[in-house]
């Protein structure tokens, strides 16, 4: 919020000193910049799908470790087909 109040003091200094429009966005674009980065969005739950095959990929790269990733990929893809685990996420 620091960064947000800080762009608002900025803007309100320029037009007290009556600044042109191109020095208020020179100045208030790297205030922006903090402010987005402050801003993080909650990141959602892995589903069912991704947990699978997160779990499968380690378990097929420990048995298979030359094969390659896209390889892998496919197996396990097609063992969530007739995973009991897709069954359950399905209700």
């Amino acid at each position: 919020m620091t960064s947000i109040d800080d762009a608002i003091r900025l803007l309100q200094e320029i037009k007290e000193l009556g600044g042109s429009v191109t020095t208020t966005l020179e100045k208030a674009k790297p205030v922006a910049k903090k402010a987005k980065k402050i801003v993080k969005k909650a990141k959602r739950a892995p589903s069912a799908y991704n947990k699978y095959m997160k779990k499968q990929l380690a378990i097929l790269k420990k048995k298979h470790p030359r094969s390659s990733h896209q390889t892998l990929f496919k197996r396990a893809a097609k063992s969530w087909k007739r995973s009991p685990e897709r069954k359950r996420s399905m209700k």
